[in-house]
């Protein structure tokens, strides 16, 4: 049975950032982050560009000095997608990210000093209208707080978040999306189920600092299909210590194959045995090359035998199965073609373009 996952999400707060508005019935938005050098305008211009053309909704940059914070104008000019400044410690920095335009700020409260450096962010971002992200992660609580509860944990972690929430709400300011992150997947989906229940703010939802492309998927993965199945999540990113393309190919794929939002292509592969008489590794790595930024909703089969052949993939939109030196080509269990398997990849290729 398929997942209504808007019957099942609590409607969060509107929240607008740029163009693009979370919470409500809005669809789930794709974040990343660019890992370039922000004063390197034209590399992260040039990044940007690749997390556009990959569907990311988002994008948040490194707003580390001033420098940067007046780069965010440039930037802008020549991106599609909103642009969110990630700033820690100093509140002028935040202050002039504001000014430049930035569509939202990043910032953890509790890094950033007094009350009053705060109150100063937060009157900025009520004159030009700018959300604030309130960002904890469980690496970056303040030392109170780890004294309190023995190190980090879910509890420390929800202390902080009220506490900021408090102070923002205090400020006469409820523009905000909370993020509360843990490296631990179950300490994540516990933090978010609290805070789900607390707060009525958009959640932007992920693991911190998950690891690389296989493992941070895997840890990434668990703790949002988990809360995803639990209608829990209004903006995601899968932090990864890779390209951060590869985060947004990730997360498409946690939402498509979750059904909750269509992204293009999903292939469906047999895993190979002593039956398979070609390098079908090699051939579903051309193919998912070949249809990585296809915008067509489509399931595609390539098989390598005849046993996980027509029969399994008898429901895909169009498949492939290898036998021994031929392939047959098949819409929805229906062959269309047989041939030697040296033309086969080319031939295949075509009739994807015609579906």
């Amino acid at each position: 049975m398929k997942m209504d996952f808007n019957k099942l999400r609590k409607k969060k707060k509107i929240i607008s950032i740029g163009k693009v508005k979370i919470g409500g019935d809005f669809d789930i938005a794709l974040q990343s982050m660019t890992n370039t050098n922000t004063n390197d305008v034209l590399a992260t211009i040039k990044q940007i560009h690749e997390l556009e053309e990959a569907e990311c909704d988002i994008v948040r940059v490194s707003i580390f000095d001033m420098e940067a914070a007046n780069n965010i104008v440039k930037i802008k000019k020549n991106i599609k997608i909103p642009l969110v400044a990630d700033i820690h410690y100093d509140y002028r920095i935040a202050i002039e990210s504001i000014k430049k335009g930035a569509d939202k700020i990043r910032i953890n409260p509790g890094n950033i000093g007094s009350p009053d450096r705060v109150k100063k962010i937060v009157d900025t971002a009520k004159e030009y209208k700018v959300p604030i992200r309130i960002g904890v992660n469980t690496g970056s609580l303040p030392q109170e707080l780890y004294d309190i509860y023995q190190g980090p944990c879910v509890d420390a972690v929800i202390h902080a978040v009220k506490d900021q929430v408090k102070m923002l709400l205090d400020f006469d300011f409820d523009n905000f999306v909370i993020a509360a992150k843990s490296t631990n997947a179950m300490e994540t989906v516990e933090i978010y189920r609290r805070l789900n229940d607390m707060f009525d703010n958009p959640l932007h939802v992920g693991i911190t600092e998950s690891g690389t492309l296989l493992k941070g998927t895997i840890k990434s993965s668990l703790a949002l299909g988990i809360l995803l199945n639990e209608g829990i999540s209004d903006t995601i990113r899968i932090s990864l210590t890779d390209n951060p393309v590869k985060e947004v190919e990730v997360a498409k794929d946690i939402l498509n194959y979750m059904e909750i939002k269509k992204y293009g292509v999903n292939i469906i592969s047999c895993p190979t045995c002593g039956r398979t008489k070609i390098d079908l590794i090699e051939v579903v790595r051309i193919v998912e090359e070949k249809t990585k930024t296809l915008k067509k909703n489509l399931d595609i089969a390539v098989m390598g035998c005849s046993v996980n052949g027509i029969n399994e993939a008898k429901y895909a939109d169009l498949g492939i199965a290898f036998g021994n030196k031929k392939a047959v080509i098949f819409k929805k269990g229906e062959i269309i073609k047989t041939l030697d398997e040296s033309l086969a990849i080319e031939a295949f290729l075509e009739e994807l373009d015609k579906c």
